[in-house]
């Protein structure tokens, strides 16, 4: 049986790395001067990566990565005006409004009452929370898990809790390495919603096609007819 749906937040039911993106754009223009870095975003995107087990995920650790970035690639000469306004943006990603997807309020209606809905999103306490309250959404979830990452540990704890078996359970994402690997992994189902704006990171990973309890749709409109396929397999 088909019992629990499980939503990431990020990327799946608002925008958000979108404006990470717009972000990354300033933070190179406001270096290019001061470095010879041909890639300062990749340069970014490698400390980012580095800094992961010491600052987590989300905009507090991304504006300690850019600065960090910056004073490497200018050798230490980088201005406090440059400092102060990265310093700027990394509060901006933590004030832009919530944006949410086209679908996202009549799918988690139209699902809520045949199956338990719960959300599993990653990142820093304090900004998901806020996320969580301006998308309007915080009522449609049975629970709402906030970690600070997604494995198939954190995802059987979670499970457990909600008393649910991984196998009747479904994950709904667009990372491939957080909403898609560990639920398989654990025997759970689970459906991929690619993002434009995806974070490479993210994205780093096999798409499972070989598993038939992955599926992909292009948008999340499109998810209560594979759910409804997903039971009349069973």
């Amino acid at each position: 049986m088909l019992t629990t749906i499980a939503f990431d937040a990020d990327d799946t039911l608002w925008r958000n790395n979108s404006h990470f993106t717009i972000t990354e754009t300033t933070f190179a223009n406001l270096l290019q001067e001061y470095s010879q870095t041909k890639d300062l975003n990749k340069q970014l995107l490698e400390t980012e990566k580095q800094n992961l087990n010491y600052y987590g995920y989300g905009a507090k650790g991304y504006t300690l990565s850019m600065i960090e970035t910056a004073i490497e690639v200018t050798q230490g000469r980088v201005p406090t005006t440059i400092i102060s306004q990265l310093l700027d943006l990394g509060r901006e990603l933590l004030r832009y409004p919530i944006e949410l997807y086209s679908g996202v309020e009549e799918v988690l209606h139209e699902l809520q009452g045949e199956y338990r809905i719960i959300l599993i999103t990653k990142g820093d306490l304090l900004d998901q929370e806020r996320k969580i309250s301006q998308s309007g959404l915080a009522d449609q979830f049975e629970t709402i898990n906030i970690v600070s990452e997604k494995s198939k540990e954190v995802y059987q704890k979670i499970f457990k809790d909600v008393g649910v078996d991984p196998t009747n359970a479904l994950m709904v994402g667009n990372s491939l390495r957080s909403d898609i690997i560990p639920p398989l992994e654990i025997g759970s189902y689970a459906v991929l919603i690619p993002n434009q704006d995806e974070w490479i990171y993210e994205n780093e990973g096999q798409v499972p096609t070989h598993s038939k309890r992955f599926f992909e749709i292009k948008n999340i409109s499109e998810l209560p007819k594979t759910v409804k396929k997903i039971v009349e397999s069973l």
